[in-house]
């Protein structure tokens, strides 16, 4: 179907911006363009929001503790890790969105600024995002959640991290996921299938310069056969994981591979609801505000979430 009329409204606005040169941007230059909070009005309504530090062997992650309302005494808690192709991204842009999930699926939410590349390369993300879900775990009297009511989330390169969560929790004996949230998902190294042909040229926001910029800082020289918790696809093994909930956009070039991981985890067993968001593009989960459309995907997710740990 064409573009939806809101988010064709968006990228014409966009268009008039300064556009990012990913040949020759650094990351400073990026996460000055893009690390701000999006939110215009006011945001989605929740009980409570307090800043936490996760004291994690050798470093300390930020995290913010989104409480919803009307939650109860001990609720569910869902891990959420932002997008921004493991580069951007900060606690701070997402925070709509993790106010958005809570309120819609009466979970808690905890945000997690997970070490940044180039500074901190594979597999430095996926440690952080693994051990911050076992101090979740850990730390549940004094965050006020159940910690037999668990879930992951994320967007993009978050949903990648979310993804290779629940397999690092299952691997590792790791706390037990009731479910995993994944908001059109980075799952492969590939810039052959057809969703990039047809979106990747940049027009749609997110474009194949961007992604290989993102993934050649993530990775650095490191072949793609070595990090199967990055490039997830080539996991030989997605037998056990928690049941998903897998969305894409309907002009994104990550649509394909999003959709394929989704078939890849039905193939083993995992039930899974996923869906192509029509006239939707790369983000649009973030962009309620300009997009009031994406309300119904934040809803769908959200309740498949709220269901899972209820």
């Amino acid at each position: 179907m064409p573009l939806n009329p809101h988010v064709e409204a968006l990228l014409q606005f966009m268009a008039d911006q300064p556009q990012i040169d990913f040949d020759s941007a650094s990351p400073g230059e990026v996460r000055a363009a893009y690390d701000q909070s999006v939110m215009l009005g006011e945001p989605p309504k929740v009980a409570m929001v307090t800043d936490v530090k996760l004291t994690l062997e050798g470093r300390t992650l930020d995290g913010r503790l989104y409480m919803p309302e009307g939650a109860g005494e001990r609720p569910p808690l869902t891990l959420f890790y932002h997008g921004g192709g493991w580069v951007i991204g900060t606690l701070d842009t997402h925070d709509g969105t993790c106010r958005a999930i809570a309120q819609k699926s009466g979970s808690a939410v905890l945000s997690v600024a997970y070490r940044l590349a180039p500074e901190h390369r594979y597999p430095a993300a996926v440690e952080d995002c693994f051990e911050a879900l076992v101090w979740a775990a850990q730390n549940s009297s004094r965050l006020g959640i159940d910690s037999s009511r668990l879930a992951v989330a994320g967007d993009s390169a978050g949903g990648n991290l979310a993804a290779a969560v629940a397999i690092l929790s299952r691997d590792r004996g790791g706390p037990a996921l009731r479910h995993q949230l994944l908001i059109y998902p980075v799952t492969d190294l590939n810039y052959e299938r057809a969703s990039y042909k047809d979106n990747g040229g940049g027009e749609y926001f997110l474009g194949e310069a961007g992604m290989r910029w993102f993934w050649g800082h993530y990775l650095g020289d490191l072949d793609a056969r070595d990090a199967t918790n990055a490039v997830i696809m080539l996991q030989p093994d997605l037998s056990a994981l928690p049941p998903a909930t897998v969305i894409t956009a309907e002009f994104d070039p990550l649509r394909d591979e999003g959709m394929l991981y989704a078939e890849k985890l039905k193939a083993a067993g995992v039930p899974v609801d996923a869906a192509v968001a029509p006239g939707m593009i790369h983000g649009f989960f973030s962009m309620f505000e300009a997009v009031p459309d994406a309300w119904s995907w934040i809803d769908h997710g959200s309740r498949n979430l709220g269901r899972a740990l209820a």
